[in-house]
């Protein structure tokens, strides 16, 4: 069963979703060990490109810049992987980026019908509250949306 929720949280905001991928963990985890993949499970409309040459090779300290649209305006972002620990986690944390902050750990954990994938992350946004009514809540709930149904679609 896929799970969203987005809270409040000291300084921004938390989202936590979950989802279960029916393949085995170590299937998983090495698709999201390409960072190129991250391009396929983001929604179109957010033109996400990974500027880093490839191939990439994830590990504790790696700098990853992208380029992206937010309603159209081109965005420049950097993520540091600041956790990496292979078949279990990693956390990647904005070091540049359109968010006051933003620290989105993945979690692998093996279960019945395969992989659960658990996303949460941390986040702060320009603006504050208003700007993420009116806005960045719903675009978040949409970009993972469409991830959970994504991750369904090609490892079915």
């Amino acid at each position: 069963m896929d799970e969203m929720t987005i809270e409040r949280a000291p300084g921004g905001y938390r989202l936590q979703a979950e989802c279960i991928v029916p393949r085995p963990l170590a299937e998983v985890f090495d698709f999201f060990s390409a960072a190129a993949n991250l391009e396929r499970i983001t929604p179109p409309l957010v033109q996400f490109h990974v500027v880093t040459p490839q191939p990439i090779v994830m590990r504790q300290g790696l700098l990853i810049d992208y380029k992206l649209r937010i309603h159209g305006l081109p965005i420049k972002w950097q993520s540091e992987i600041t956790a990496w620990e292979p078949q279990r986690r990693f956390v990647d944390e904005q070091r540049r980026g359109p968010y006051k902050f933003w620290r989105h750990e993945h979690l692998f954990e093996p279960c019945d019908g395969g992989t659960r994938v658990i996303d949460e992350v941390h986040y702060g946004v320009p603006g504050g509250r208003l700007i993420h009514w009116l806005a960045v809540g719903r675009d978040v709930r949409r970009i993972f949306a469409y991830r959970q149904a994504k991750l369904k679609e090609l490892f079915a």
